[in-house]
């Protein structure tokens, strides 16, 4: 996977991975600079609200519903 960045988050207390393209990474953290909380909180609500759906997949159109309401 050429071009991914992994992290690595706590969601209810277990440690999982990530991997997005840098430039999502940036959206994300710019996400939640401007809702004034961290990455790992940002994506756990993205997590809570991603029913059926990859984590990575959700986390990427969550960035892209962020930058479109801009």
């Amino acid at each position: 996977m050429p071009g991914l960045r992994k992290r690595s988050v706590l969601l209810s207390g277990h440690a999982t991975s990530i991997a997005l393209e840098p430039e999502f990474w940036a959206v994300l953290d710019e996400m939640a600079a401007a809702e004034g909380a961290s990455l790992a909180g940002l994506i756990g609500r993205i997590d809570d609200a991603r029913g059926d759906s990859g984590l990575a997949s959700a986390c990427r159109l969550a960035a892209l519903a962020f930058l479109r309401s801009r």
